[in-house]
């Protein structure tokens, strides 16, 4: 078999294109398969599909998978043609996406290791620069993008995670039931999520069933304001709400611990986590020791109780039901004289409509704390990102469920 004819099978060359010329320069490394296309084929413009002229021709090399050791270069003189709607443009070819310099096989292959390494340690593996393997991601992402199926989202949770320090954050939009990113906010302010909610069909907005999110205001009102039935929707998920009371007893021992320390006391000494761990994640020794500090008369021990009655509050098949038993545990936390209880108390009672709105619905925000350590083990791989585009950009190709591959190639 001659170099063009195998060429042409492995690269999927079909007329009106054919392989002229294979090229071995063994000094620099690299075969140049060179390309070209039949004369007298009627051309097309590649915006509007629409026969046009034909205006000039312009050289171009895409790099291709290697042969062997050997760097892999197509190349062919590209005709252009003169659109009367569009201008003087560029045909498209098979084997290459418009504007790109490589192949499509190998932007496949990028794709395929972007997906285990970082952006730095594929420019390395594959001798290219930084940008180029970074231009390769935006594409795909783009790509997928505009290919992502317009079913709508039942379930959706609402995060934010940190850009950098100094409270600098981005918001996540994430469908709960297929765990991928639906969108990533620039912020974590009510506009940047409100002008993603108003983006949505009206019939998307009406099958929400729910939002799972913290307690943040801004994506609340943005909520508020753009889902119908949103004060039915919106859930405060009980992971939040176990945060709040874990940090509430924590205040309370650290107040409590310092008051006996002064009176020669170490009750609470090398507790700080006792209080603070799951009792039915304690092993049979750490039950026993446990048991007498949580029968005890300390500050902590009644504050601890607080929080664990409100952990069984989460069972509740019925609204009113649910109402009824929060309802005692704030009259409970209200006037059991800890400031720290107190504070967290009037809190649950301003969100309490979307605490029972999480028990009746059965949902969490849980997926979306999963998404987010996932994006933390991104920027740890990536040592980080200089700016949110490109966060934004590395969230999506890897949490976005997106169909990342050019045309024609499958995986």
């Amino acid at each position: 078999m001659r170099d063009t004819d195998l060429y042409t099978q492995i690269l999927g060359i079909q007329a009106p294109w054919r392989v002229t010329d294979v090229s071995v320069d063994m000094s620099e490394g690299q075969v140049t398969v060179h390309v070209e296309k039949k004369a007298g084929v009627k051309l097309c413009c590649p915006t509007c599909g629409q026969p046009a002229p034909g205006y000039d021709s312009r050289r171009r090399r895409w790099r291709h998978l290697d042969t062997c050791q050997y760097k892999t270069v197509l190349e062919a003189d590209v005709p252009r043609v003169k659109c009367p709607e569009h201008g003087v443009v560029t045909t498209s070819v098979p084997w290459a996406e418009p504007n790109s310099g490589f192949t499509a096989m190998f932007e496949a292959l990028v794709i395929d290791w972007l997906k285990e390494a970082s952006t730095s340690a594929v420019s390395r593996l594959m001798g290219l620069s930084w940008n180029a393997i970074d231009g390769i991601m935006q594409r795909a992402v783009k790509r997928g993008l505009a290919r992502r199926d317009k079913t709508c989202a039942q379930h959706l949770g609402v995060d934010e995670t940190a850009f950098r320090k100094r409270h600098d954050y981005v918001s996540i939009v994430s469908d709960q039931n297929s765990g991928t990113v639906l969108y990533v906010g620039k912020d974590r302010k009510k506009a940047d999520l409100k002008q993603w909610f108003e983006a949505l069909p009206r019939s998307c907005l009406e099958a929400i069933e729910s939002v799972s999110r913290d307690m943040w205001p801004a994506f609340i009102n943005a909520t508020l304001e753009t889902v119908p039935g949103a004060e039915r929707k919106i859930a405060f998920d009980k992971f939040h709400v176990a945060k709040y009371l874990g940090e509430a007893v924590d205040k309370v021992r650290r107040q409590e611990h310092r008051k006996l320390m002064k009176a020669g006391k170490a009750d609470l000494k090398g507790t700080k986590y006792d209080w603070l761990y799951n009792p039915k994640n304690m092993t049979r020794r750490q039950k026993q020791r446990f048991k007498a500090l949580r029968d005890s008369t300390l500050k902590t021990a009644r504050a601890w109780a607080i929080k664990e009655f409100a952990m069984s509050l989460w069972g509740y098949v019925s609204k009113t039901w649910a109402r009824k038993g929060w309802e005692r545990w704030l009259s409970w936390a209200v006037r059991c004289r800890l400031e720290p209880m107190k504070k967290v108390a009037k809190t649950i009672k301003e969100h309490l409509w979307g605490i029972l709105n999480a028990i009746v619905l059965k949902v969490s925000n849980g997926p979306a704390e999963s998404i987010n350590s996932r994006i933390k083990a991104i920027k740890v791989r990536s040592h980080g990102f200089r700016n949110k585009e490109r966060f934004a950009n590395a969230i999506y190709f890897h949490l976005g469920g997106l169909d990342l591959y050019p045309d024609g190639v499958c995986r």
